[in-house]
């Protein structure tokens, strides 16, 4: 690692340091005129009693419902200080706020927060899953059941006579991948989803990513689900148990294609670890008429609570849980944000489609050199590294002005001796100068890559259709070893970014066998973590029959 890189990592890290004993976090006190409503009983068609907290204007009058549903515990809210405020929940300690942000002391982890909802004419339902919190039964997670209890649980929102029969479902992570499975049944009085970066397959975005183990969150949520309430779901054992994506995730992935609830879907640039991937794909597949798609590459939480998340949420809810009219069905479907670094937003605008219409997709060729270049070597040439300590590393300088949006495609022809098979991980820094560019990630890390992406190399028979043209993710559905001084192509998917690269900056493709990143929480990126490969020699083939290139989407100037 370079010495300017190293600095920013030991400012990082004392930064880290400062915002776990003070983070960015301000909890403010529940607001007047609210009913609040707790562990209200509603019954399941099979006799079950799930529980809900229900918050309301104390004015006569039915209002349109926001609900979530979720196993975190509705009633795990911001604690007492003992001096008339509220504490700031733990994990707001562990994970890095890159902004500040605030939301009222009735807000449980990732839900939508009653005090903003309600004094602009919501009622706010906030539900414990099956098996979790106060509710009865035992839970199963992501599951069929579970959306048939949500279906439910819709229906008597709808009914009450303190609604007004419009339901819409709001929240982040597992708040926001719950809807999906819901929304795909289309139940009557469901009028509108927000689903805000949730993924949409569990094997391709969180627990396989490429085919490759993840090792590091799978483990920390299992726990974290199996303390938490009465379920047979082990999902980190799950994960071991089913190595290929086979009908056991298959029947834990929503239908997207059978939503067609008006959405509207945060996809962010900061969760390629998570969400980013899944979020994306449920605005594609999804065949609902209005549907809306809203990126960042902001912090999860300070960019959910802030002001202009809210004004997209509230215009969206307006118009369909309201009947207002509030401008959304006027604007573009995409709201895309560019990024210069982590801090500097280059621009906000409005978008007709994801990928974005006129993107030119542009190869740029790797070499024995380490450069990236829009020219195919002219002889065949190759790079042998160790696996998995070494690292291949390829440069390309930016002649002009360049904004790229979308997925990139690494496409690469490789030979093992030693071993049948072998996991890669492929990772595009941006460089000002030589110093590394750091981005939001996943999990609050402050100095992520511009974009990532990984490969078992026995999972490299395609099967579902990708962003980029030409390119497919696997299929994932069997394994096929490698054969000695057999040379086989490649085709890594990394996720989507949207980046702007001036005049004489630098991006750096990195292809190695094990994570990018340490766990420390200081200045790596706790919990991620991932199998690293099996020892062996890899050579990676260039030029003439195995021409190895990046292709990477620029957008030609808009305007």
């Amino acid at each position: 690692m370079d010495l300017p890189s190293c600095l920013a990592r030991l400012r990082y890290a004392k930064e880290r340091i400062h915002r776990m004993i003070r983070p960015r976090v301000t909890v403010t006190p529940p607001p007047p005129g609210v009913r609040f409503e707790r562990d209200v009983p509603v019954a399941m068609r099979d006799g079950t009693i799930l529980r809900v907290n229900v918050f309301r204007p104390e004015s006569d009058g039915p209002c349109p419902v926001i609900l979530c549903a979720h196993p975190y515990g509705k009633d795990d809210l911001p604690k007492p200080d003992g001096k008339g405020g509220h504490k700031v929940p733990l994990r707001f300690h562990l994970f890095r706020q890159p902004e500040p942000f605030a939301f009222s002391a009735w807000t449980s982890w990732e839900a939508p927060d009653p005090a903003f909802w309600v004094p602009r004419g919501y009622c706010v339902v906030n539900c414990d899953l099956r098996g979790f919190g106060t509710s009865d039964g035992q839970g199963t997670l992501l599951s069929h059941a579970e959306s048939l209890d949500y279906f439910d649980l819709i229906q008597w929102a709808a009914s009450q006579p303190w609604s007004t029969g419009k339901v819409g479902l709001l929240g982040v992570s597992y708040l926001a991948l719950s809807q999906y499975r819901v929304a795909q049944l289309n139940p009557p009085g469901l009028a509108a989803i927000c689903p805000w970066e949730g993924f949409s397959d569990l094997y391709r975005d969180l627990a396989y990513p490429g085919g490759v183990r993840e090792d590091g969150f799978m483990k920390l949520w299992s726990r974290q689900v199996l303390k938490a309430g009465r379920t047979t779901d082990n999902p980190r054992q799950a994960q071991l148990d089913h190595p290929l994506r086979d009908a056991w995730w298959q029947e834990h992935a929503p239908d997207l294609e059978s939503i067609n609830v008006p959405m509207l879907v945060c996809a962010s640039f900061s969760d390629h670890c998570l969400h980013s991937g899944g979020s994306l794909r449920a605005f594609q597949r999804a065949s609902s008429a209005h549907k809306w798609l809203y990126t960042h590459r902001g912090g999860k939480w300070s960019t959910f609570y802030g002001e202009e998340a809210r004004k997209a949420q509230t215009a969206f809810f307006g118009q369909f849980l309201k009947g207002e009219d509030t401008g959304i069905l006027d604007t573009p479907p995409v709201r895309l944000e560019v990024r210069e670094s982590g801090n500097a937003v280059r621009e906000v605008r409005q978008e007709p489609s994801w990928p974005l219409p006129g993107t030119v997709w542009t190869p740029l060729h790797l070499d024995d050199s380490g450069s990236l270049s829009a020219a195919i070597p002219s002889r065949r040439t190759g790079l042998t590294l160790d696996l998995p300590s070494g690292r291949a590393v390829f440069e390309h300088v930016f002649d002009q002005d360049t904004e790229l949006t979308g997925s990139m495609n690494l496409r690469l022809h490789l030979e093992l001796e030693g071993a049948k098979d072998c996991c890669l991980f492929a990772g595009v820094y941006k460089l000002s100068g030589r110093r590394t560019v750091g981005f939001e990630g996943s999990y609050g890390f402050g100095l992520d890559r511009v974009a990532t992406g990984w490969l078992r190399a026995s999972h490299r028979e395609g099967g579902v259709v990708s962003t980029l043209p030409g390119a497919s993710e696997p299929a994932h559905t069997r394994a096929q070893p490698l054969a000695p001084g057999v040379v086989v192509p490649l085709d890594i998917a990394l996720l989507p970014s949207a980046t702007f690269f001036r005049k004489g900056e630098g991006m750096r493709l990195v292809v190695q066998g094990r994570w990018f990143e340490p766990r420390n929480p200081l200045f790596g990126q706790f919990p991620a973590g991932y199998e690293a490969s099996t020892p062996c020699r890899a050579r990676l083939h260039f030029g003439e029959g195995c021409d190895s290139a990046l292709t990477v989407p620029v957008i030609p100037p808009r305007g």
